[in-house]
């Protein structure tokens, strides 16, 4: 947690960027895995984390603008809890620890904006994710979960403070970068063939436990890498393999580290492997030199695809002039997903808020299939922290389909593309703060290049 006055300049920075109303903070309730006293791991709610600092079920709180009032509303354990879960402070002292003063039982909320909204004042609320918060607000304000929307005024005041990350937040997720790095590294060093996927997801899962952290996702571990979620751990790895590894760690306070790397599953690539993954390296490369203040997002990903087609062209993959192969989006056959995303207290930083305020400042997004998965597309401003992971991959589903509907077939070479639909996929990934000048690593250095990733195998 950090200091008091952290919260309570947060919450003062939202209010006077709201003005008026009540704003409502669901907090996240304990979830069963497959009965009441068998939950999921707890995760608070990262916004509910953000300004009220405290990680505990059954939370929630309001932030009355016009009444100047914030309260927290939860219920103190009673003796059974206790017996189960040990002690813990009371509630009025968990809200002092980040500046609330006052506290109310969870019955009252429903009274509480009840009266609020018979005098006149409007309740924002943020989009809901969850179907206990579905429920809630079916029941605190009589809405339909059809009409769920969220309040446009608090969503966009919310992202206008939590994109920009401060000095303590990036101390918190430099934490997370390192363990993420650590756990990348023992993979590299461990893969061999004969081994499961599942005992690479495992050592690294025991890493990020050892070294305080948790997964800030499930982690993605697959021979498969060209299903770009692929959180099936149950294959053999075998001699030829590439292996794909997308993973990163949480800390204590709810901040994400996200890394990808892929692997040769013998000590070093083959040819055809290695002329892949050199492209996929520049793209990347090239990339992260062009981040700094100022440029759009989406301008980098426009650059890390046209050096990919470029590059392919000489390999006989693509042809045809690279502009138009990227303007008409020919690329996606290799790269179907967006450049990077924001990260923080959400390893896709906000993503319930909406990619739209997030990553698009408003602006709607494209429909084009690869470029519409494009998270992040805005300018770079300083403060900003986000992921480059671009990939290559060689998708056989993908191959048939367009090939049968004579898609692009002035920019894509489907003769020679067919002898690569056994490849997978490869995707390498670091997370970087975008300073006044350009950008900054975040987090130990994992292998990059293939002499780099040959060298700890």
């Amino acid at each position: 947690m950090f200091s008091k006055e952290t919260y309570v300049q947060r919450r003062s920075a939202l209010k006077k960027s709201v003005g008026s109303g009540v704003l409502l903070f669901l907090g996240n309730d304990e979830t069963g895995l497959n009965y009441a006293d068998n939950n999921f791991r707890y995760r608070q709610d990262s916004t509910f984390l953000y300004y009220f600092g405290l990680s505990f079920a059954g939370l929630s709180a309001v932030i009355d603008i016009d009444e100047d009032r914030e309260i927290i509303f939860g219920d103190e354990l009673t003796i059974d809890s206790i017996v189960w879960m040990g002690a813990q402070p009371t509630l009025k002292e968990k809200a002092e620890r980040v500046g609330i003063i006052q506290t109310l039982p969870s019955a009252s909320l429903t009274d509480y904006l009840s009266k609020a909204i018979k005098s006149g004042q409007e309740i924002h609320y943020l989009p809901p994710y969850r179907s206990e918060h579905n429920i809630k607000l079916m029941e605190w304000l009589n809405l339909p979960i059809a009409a769920q929307n969220g309040s446009i005024p608090f969503i966009k005041a919310v992202v206008n403070q939590r994109n920009y990350k401060s000095a303590e937040e990036i101390v918190e997720i430099e934490k997370a970068c390192n363990i993420t790095a650590d756990m990348h590294i023992a993979a590299m060093k461990a893969i061999r063939p004969g081994m499961k996927e599942y005992e690479i997801a495992g050592l690294m899962e025991s890493i990020s436990l050892t070294l305080g952290g948790n997964l800030s996702f499930p982690t993605i571990a697959t021979i498969n890498g060209q299903t770009l979620h692929n959180h099936y751990h149950g294959n053999t790895i075998k001699s030829g393999d590439l292996f794909l590894i997308d993973a990163g760690a949480e800390t204590e306070m709810g901040y994400a580290g996200d890394m990808s790397s892929t692997i040769p599953a013998d000590k070093t690539f083959t040819s055809r492997q290695r002329a892949i993954y050199e492209i996929q390296n520049r793209m990347h490369v090239e990339a992260v030199k062009a981040l700094r203040p100022g440029v759009t997002f989406e301008s980098v990903y426009d650059l890390s695809a046209k050096i990919m087609v470029e590059s392919l062209k000489e390999i006989g993959l693509m042809k045809g002039n690279v502009e138009e192969a990227v303007r008409e989006g020919a690329h996606a056959m290799f790269y179907p997903h967006g450049l990077g995303h924001m990260m923080g207290l959400d390893v896709h930083d906000m993503e319930n808020l909406g990619e739209v305020w997030v990553g698009y400042d408003g602006r709607p997004k494209s429909t084009q299939f690869g470029r519409k998965s494009l998270r992040l597309a805005r300018m770079l401003e300083p403060g900003f922290v986000l992921t480059i992971e671009p990939g290559i991959y060689f998708i056989p589903e993908l191959i048939d389909k367009w090939k049968g509907e004579h898609k692009f077939t002035n920019f894509i070479n489907y003769d020679l593309l067919e002898t690569y639909k056994d490849f997978g996929g490869i995707r390498n990934e670091e997370d970087y703060l975008i300073t006044s000048d350009g950008a900054r690593r975040l987090g130990k250095k994992i292998p990059l290049t293939p002499e780099e990733v040959e060298a700890l195998r």
